[in-house]
């Protein structure tokens, strides 16, 4: 930026002259006195010897004759205009000279011939060009002259800033090409801030920066009357801290601040290092008991006079009062009374304040689906608990939203076909949180509809009470059944906001269903109906980091089911399965998952056991390669009827790049007739997957064939879903 210094100076002369000299100008108007270096010397005059005479200072008109002459004056400033004279002419003038105002008569003067160019109609304004002006920025189409020019950086290397300075850089985003000289020279002036910015941020505050803008020689130039843009950029010395000074009132632990503000003597000053440090500030002490922390602005005095370049910090932090949870209160439009709204937190009265705490509140309530927009604000209440905390209060702000959804999903597995399945839920039918929801599945080898009754929250957070009635076709290689079926379930299950180690749920199942099973003693395929009653219930430990794309830890999940079978006679018996999971990640982009399944059916014939209760393997979630329900035992006419008894394996290598993933994969397994699992006769399947990974998880692509496979297995099998295998 040019600044000018020079000024100007206005000078005013205001000249009087005694009315002889005034004569004297009359006398002689058209000379004027010779000026300059050649002009004649002036004649001294001698000065007067007298002193003025009264006559010298006499007034040119009378007083007693200026006063006649004024016209008399009305002191009512409503009084009408005195008439004009007639017959007097208006003063002279270059186009009014000599001509009456107002005639003997004392009518005016007739009117001025008129124009006859004013009397013509005005000329349409459609007939106007409108089109502005065009200028060369409205030149959008045409190309317009350019140059080349060649950007090089030099001093910025060192301290990696190189990367930065391009892409913040006025000439690398010009691309090379600019309409002259003078606009390469103007961006080349832009950059050399930047440089200095980007050295200040760092700390090097005697950074300086000067570009340089030269023709190429034409042996070097690609282009005739190419530039180079060359930015010099020279560091200078590196600034550190020589103090680190907090401005606060006590705190508890007394080394709460310095504890967490991670600044220390000889840091260099840089500003992502000190604004970092300070975030730090602002996130700690609210998790701390301290919801109202203020950071003030910082001051960092430089030393730039010293052998070593230094800055003296100083920060002001309002720290506010040590705080502990008082109470919820509520305003706006009301999704949930106070009664339900305390069973969200997951905290007590009394405890130290923590931010986490609140958030984890509002995202819990978030979770529920039924607001357009909820906050959660700590409120000082001025209440001193006994500790000496001062209660802090959490106002939650409701606003209701649309408490109807509907949903769906499709996929497709070799053996199962195409499924698609769609729910039209509300969520708040039966307040507070008392879903129904209606589900619908159409598939070309099953179809049902079902009704679900959910409480969400039921008394405690994330505990749920589930009631479904159901009708349900599948048609599968193993069996064609027409099942019906009333349920009831307690769980307590991991939320995509809260993902717990120790999850359950046990309930009770009524079953009603008419199957086909072959019967080996008659040789055929018969239709038998059964009545069971279930009480069902699993318990899960898991230390995964993800539900749905875990990349550590193990997961242990054990389902027991004591169960009762009537078909021509009750039979109980019970049915078990284990199953564990593991995540290692090998680096950032791979991580090796495993699996380990077996299942036992205890007392009870296999042939007493209705085929959809029996265990099964193949398939997508199983072992890939064979189809759906395939592995385990067959009938004659090759078709299978399961086994007692169950067990799975499965290695996975998933290998990530951004958005997308491979999954080479190898499963083992097999399902027996006897109660209790083999290690011999296990089939073995391999095959590789794609992901695509989205935010709500990822879309799974699996492509597997078997190795060692039976007669009438197929040689590729496919399966579409969302989420990983396991």
């Amino acid at each position: 930026m040019r600044v000018s210094t020079g000024r100007h100076y206005w000078l005013a002369f205001a000249l009087v002259a005694a009315s002889p000299a005034v004569g004297q100008f009359n006398q002689q108007q058209g000379t004027a006195p010779a000026r300059g270096p050649d002009a004649p010397k002036p004649t001294p005059t001698p000065q007067a010897t007298t002193a003025p005479t009264p006559a010298d200072n006499a007034p040119i008109v009378p007083e007693a004759e200026f006063d006649a002459a004024l016209p008399p004056l009305s002191g009512d400033i409503n009084a009408p205009l005195e008439p004009m004279p007639k017959g007097q002419p208006a003063a002279a003038t270059p186009t009014t000279a000599q001509l009456p105002l107002v005639a003997a008569d004392g009518s005016l003067p007739a009117a001025a011939p008129e124009n006859p160019e004013l009397a013509q109609p005005l000329q349409p304004l459609a007939s106007f060009d409108s089109a502005p002006l065009q200028t060369a920025a409205d030149i959008k189409d045409v190309d317009a002259p350019q140059i080349r020019y060649e950007t090089v950086l030099k001093g910025l290397e060192e301290l990696k800033l190189a990367d930065e300075f391009k892409s913040l850089s006025a000439l690398q985003e010009g691309k090379g090409k600019a309409a002259n000289a003078t606009q390469v020279a103007a961006r080349g002036r832009e950059d050399e801030g930047l440089a200095v910015r980007l050295m200040k941020s760092l700390g090097y505050y005697d950074g300086t920066a000067v570009s340089l803008i030269e023709t190429v020689p034409a042996a070097d130039a690609t282009q005739p009357g190419s530039l180079r843009a060359t930015v010099t950029a020279t560091p200078g010395r590196l600034y550190t801290l020589s103090s680190v000074n907090i401005e606060a009132q006590p705190v508890t632990p007394p080394d709460l601040l310095t504890r967490n503000l991670p600044l220390k003597v000889g840091d260099p000053i840089e500003a992502a290092r000190i604004q970092g440090a300070e975030a730090n500030v602002s996130l700690v002490l609210p998790q701390q008991g301290y919801p109202f922390v203020k950071v003030g602005e910082r001051d960092i005095l430089l030393d730039d006079q010293s052998p070593k370049a230094t800055g003296a910090y100083t920060l002001p932090v309002d720290t506010g009062p040590r705080s502990s949870f008082g109470q919820l209160t509520t305003s706006g439009d009301p999704v949930f009374d106070l009664t339900h709204l305390n069973v969200f937190p997951r905290f007590d009265g009394g405890d130290l304040y923590d931010s986490r705490k609140t958030d984890d509140l509002r995202d819990a309530l978030v979770a529920t689906g039924l607001f357009s927009s909820v906050a959660v604000e700590p409120q000082r209440t001025g209440r001193t608990n006994a500790d000496g905390l001062e209660a802090v209060d959490l106002l939650v702000r409701q606003t209701k939203g649309p408490p109807r959804s509907l949903a769906g999903s499709a996929g497709y597995a070799t053996g199962q076909g195409f499924k698609a399945e769609g729910s039209w839920t509300h969520r708040n039918l039966f307040p507070p949180e008392g879903a129904l929801i209606g589900t619908v599945v159409a598939g070309t080898q099953e179809q049902g509809a079902s009704g679900t009754f959910r409480r969400s929250n039921a008394g405690k957070r994330d505990k749920t009470f589930t009631a479904i009635a159901s009708a349900n076709h599948s048609n599968y290689d193993a069996f064609d059944a027409f099942t019906g079926t009333l349920s009831a379930r307690w769980s307590y299950v991991s939320t995509p906001i809260w993902q717990k180690r120790f999850t359950y749920y046990y309930g009770g199942e009524l079953v009603g269903t008419n199957e086909s099973t072959y019967d080996f003693t008659q040789g055929a395929k018969v239709r038998r109906t059964y009545g069971i009653v279930a009480l069902p219930g699993q318990v899960e430990w898991d230390t995964s980091d993800s539900l749905l794309n875990p990349t550590r830890g193990y997961r242990l999940r054990l389902n027991l089911s004591p169960e009762g079978a009537v078909s021509g006679a009750v039979r109980p018996y019970v049915r078990a399965m284990i199953e564990g999971t593991f995540y290692y990640p090998v680096s950032t982009s791979l991580v090796i998952a495993g699996r380990a399944k077996a299942g036992t059916i205890q007392g009870i014939a296999r042939d007493d056991l209705a085929p959809s209760r029996r265990y099964y393997g193949g398939g997508g979630g199983s072992v890939r390669g064979y189809g759906y329900q395939r592995l385990g035992p067959f009938d004659p006419n090759g078709d299978p009827v399961g086994g007692r008894s169950l067990n799975e394996f499965a290695l996975e290598a998933r290998y990530r790049f951004g958005n997308f993933g491979i999954v080479p994969f190898i499963d083992a397994g097999n399902s027996y007739e006897s109660s209790l699992p083999k290690g011999s006769d296990l089939k073995f399947g391999a095959g590789i997957g794609g992901r695509f990974y989205t935010n709500f998880g990822p879309m799974r692509i699996d492509v597997a064939t078997p190795l060692n496979p039976r007669p009438g297995d197929g040689k590729v099998a496919l399966y579409i879903s969302i989420g990983q295998a396991f």
